[in-house]
């Protein structure tokens, strides 16, 4: 399976070159790790700050610069910070290009539920639903599977929507899927992941065409 550091890395191919990005919460904050390259992307956090750079090594953090998800960060060269209101009207009037999340589950139509557990404690809607309803591209992030096995791709979420049919592709530990009209299309497997394994561990329709190669890192 993937690790998260990989899941981070090929999501990180993805980027077109010019584009703005919005990271989300956990697994997506690493992606600033790896963009390619010879790539001139601008990340943006949501609690403000445009330009945002790499994590900081051991040593050089500086505990007024973070992110959303309140882990310390590096700016570069032409970053700008500001306050909510600006970073939002950014979001809400459709400036962010692709905007990477995590998620709870995602279903075969590209719904998306990651922000609430019934029952259980947890922050709030942050601002997952403004980005989910005002990116061009949005791409997830996840494990292909809970804790106890269940598949969380699914032909419909359990969980409460996030956002509607808007998930483009998910990069999960198992592979790359792109979401379409007919469901969740194998790209690419994880190294040493067979297709069978991917078909048992995913309760979505699961669409394969062809030979599918691994992921290559």
């Amino acid at each position: 399976m993937m690790t998260k550091e990989q899941i981070a890395q090929r999501i990180a191919r993805e980027i077109k070159d010019g584009s703005y990005v919005n990271l989300g919460i956990g697994i997506p904050t690493l992606v600033a790790n790896y963009i390619p390259k010879g790539i001139e992307v601008v990340l943006q956090s949501e609690n403000g700050l445009l330009g945002m750079g790499p994590f900081p090594f051991d040593g050089q953090e500086d505990a007024d610069l973070i992110n959303a998800g309140k882990q310390t960060i590096t700016t570069l060269p032409g970053s700008s910070i500001f306050d909510s209101a600006m970073s939002f009207g950014m979001i809400r009037s459709q400036r962010v290009d692709l905007t990477i999340l995590g998620a709870m589950e995602v279903s075969e139509s590209g719904d998306i539920a990651n922000w609430k557990i019934p029952g259980k404690m947890v922050k709030g809607m942050g601002g997952a639903m403004d980005l989910v309803a005002s990116a061009q591209n949005i791409i997830v992030a996840m494990q292909h599977t809970s804790k106890d096995g269940k598949s969380k791709l699914l032909h419909k979420c359990s969980l409460p929507l996030t956002g509607i049919a808007c998930v483009k592709k998910v990069v999960s530990d198992l592979g790359v899927f792109a979401i379409d009209t007919r469901g969740f299309v194998l790209l690419e497997r994880a190294p040493g992941i067979s297709v069978e394994h991917i078909q048992s561990s995913t309760e979505g329709k699961l669409i394969i065409e062809g030979e599918i190669p691994e992921v290559i890192f």
